[in-house]
């Protein structure tokens, strides 16, 4: 089938490739003309694994194509997905339309022929309902559908759960839609993998609905960790206890310093708005913002009581800034809070990551960036991991001893074990554990 994605930010760029991928001829349309010259050079703007090698070999095959020139990608097209951007709007937390809107009116004036044009951003109930207005009232001659296929998709994993979904939720309102998605999707039927068709509403709220129950796990583990850390019971063992029962499962509850990211801190909030936009508040997801919006903040105290609560004027190394690993991405990063706040007091920042420093650049001001995490712990007078990237598994902590000023770790994703640590002449301090149990 012959589908144009307009959007190639990452939801429209990996959903646009993996559909290639599976056999369809795929245009993406974006109107950034620099974006689009690099992807037809195979350069592709954001890291995430195996993505690049994809562009490169749909291309070839002739199946995969990029344009800045929408009315060229909906040529012959019978299906059109919006993947834009729906940020959280800064005067009061709702989702920002205006992208979504102004696709939706760009592809209605452009559209030559009957289409179904597919909404993959995240959205707010009832979203599918204004696009339709926008397209009948821009082109009262079209024959089209609007449908809601929400993309389930982590970072630094967003390949495979493509191409190996746990679901496909598409919403219809017709049996023809109906018939397009399932061709679009019938690879994927074809490997038994589930596909549910729901009515559009439903599917529009399925996804928030998915991302505020995952926070909710998240802020939950973390609020246990910090009683954890008081009681004198070790969260690793909590979330493994908790997580064999699989009414509960183990995933989401590895305790950190806060979630971050392009969905779960907006999709959060967008859904707090709607529910109360309706006078149906739902005070737990509430609560689990506030919770977050804390815990990210209080980290940045926790590494200050390693510091005797006094620093100012001392070097504090940063590994890791992204949100999570495998990802460019700094959206909302828990980094970016913790690193504010230290500077608040007066500390020094170093920071060393993998693949978001770039990124990073354009957020953090006064921030000292290093090309190894070697070079970041030099003459430091504490080393914090703030994001759980593989080589942080494994540091040279003899070698690291001899660098820093001071051998203080803070372990803010639970990556080492602190006793031997302990022995190695370390003051080490990760979360959910007992400060004594951990300290030299």
């Amino acid at each position: 089938m012959k589908i144009a994605v307009i959007g190639v930010g990452y939801v429209g760029l990996v959903s646009g490739v993996c559909l290639a991928e599976v056999g369809h001829d795929v245009t993406c349309v974006d109107l950034d003309a620099q974006k689009i010259d690099k992807l037809n050079q195979n350069i592709v703007p954001i890291f995430e694994p195996g993505l690049s090698e994809m562009v490169a070999t749909n291309r070839e095959t002739g199946r995969l194509h990029f344009t800045t020139d929408l009315e060229d990608a909906l040529k012959g097209a019978e299906a059109a997905f919006i993947a834009v951007g729906t940020p959280s709007r800064e005067r009061d937390g709702h989702a920002d339309l205006s992208y979504i809107y102004a696709a939706a009116k760009s592809i209605a004036e452009k559209a030559a022929k009957p289409l179904v044009i597919i909404n993959k951003s995240t959205v707010p109930v009832g979203t599918g309902d204004e696009v339709e207005e926008i397209v009948k009232s821009t082109r009262p001659d079209l024959q089209f559908d609007i449908v809601s296929n929400p993309e389930f998709l982590r970072e630094g994993a967003a390949i495979k759960d493509f191409m190996a979904p746990d679901r496909i939720v598409v919403g219809v309102e017709s049996e023809h839609a109906q018939k397009v998605l399932a061709e679009i999707y019938a690879p994927f039927a074809q490997k038994n993998y589930p596909i549910l068709y729901v009515n559009r509403r439903t599917s529009e709220l399925t996804k928030y609905a998915a991302n505020s129950f995952l926070a909710l796990k998240l802020a939950y583990i973390n609020e246990v960790a910090e009683l954890c850390e008081v009681v004198g019971a070790d969260i690793k063992g909590v979330s493994k206890g908790i997580g064999l029962d699989p009414r509960i499962g183990e995933k989401f509850l590895n305790a950190g310093p806060g979630y971050g990211g392009s969905c779960f801190p907006k999709d959060t909030l967008a859904l707090v708005r709607t529910a109360q936009d309706h006078e149906r508040p739902l005070r737990l997801i509430e609560m689990i913002v506030s919770i977050n919006e804390y815990r990210k903040r209080a980290m940045s105290r926790k590494i200050a009581q390693m510091c005797e609560n006094e620093v100012k004027g001392k070097k504090i190394a940063i590994l890791g800034l992204t949100f999570k690993p495998n990802t460019d991405d700094m959206r909302e990063a828990p980094s970016i809070s913790i690193i504010q706040g230290l500077q608040d007091m007066g500390a020094e920042i170093y920071a060393y990551d993998p693949e978001g420093m770039e990124n990073a650049k354009h957020i953090l001001k006064d921030v000292t960036f290093c090309d190894s995490a070697l070079a970041c712990i030099d003459q430091a007078d504490a080393m914090v991991i703030v994001t759980e990237w593989d080589e942080f598994r494994d540091l040279p902590f003899a070698e690291i001893k001899k660098k820093m000023r001071k051998p203080v770790l803070v372990d803010l994703r639970n990556l080492y074990d602190g006793q031997p640590l302990k022995a190695e002449g370390f003051d080490y301090q990760c979360v959910g554990r007992p400060l004594e149990t951990v300290m030299s």
